[in-house]
């Protein structure tokens, strides 16, 4: 059974650093995508960032550009996304998600796996 596992999240000042981690298990880690979406209270889900399959391509929203690190770790099968200089509108449950296709996406409906989420909050 595929799964994700979201960890790392928590409060933080504005300004501060996280990394958040993104556990897989269940597939083939490396025929994958893995694309990292956030959800604000009271606002629709958007994806942030993504590391593509075989080449480990990645892309990056323009409200996270030049902040945010994305980058995967095939032997311990996870990938990070590294958040630094946080604001307060950073603030936001985080998910990452699995896609079998080669490119890099941030359009939910091309990833399968979900993880469940792990919530940030970033004090002004």
């Amino acid at each position: 059974e595929a799964q994700l596992v979201e960890s790392g999240g928590g409060l933080v000042q504005t300004g501060g650093s996280l990394t958040l981690s993104c556990v897989a298990s269940g597939f083939r880690f490396d025929d994958y995508a893995i694309g990292w979406f956030r959800q604000a209270p009271g606002k629709e889900r958007e994806g942030i960032s993504c590391i593509s399959a075989i080449d480990r391509d990645t892309d990056y929203a323009d409200s996270v550009k030049g902040r945010f690190t994305i980058s995967s770790d095939s032997a311990k099968r996870t990938v990070y996304l590294q958040m630094n200089g946080l604001k307060p509108e950073d603030t936001a449950d985080y998910y990452c998600a699995a896609g079998l296709h080669v490119w890099t996406s941030k359009l939910e409906s091309e990833y399968e796996y979900w993880g469940q989420g792990t919530q940030v909050t970033v004090s002004t």
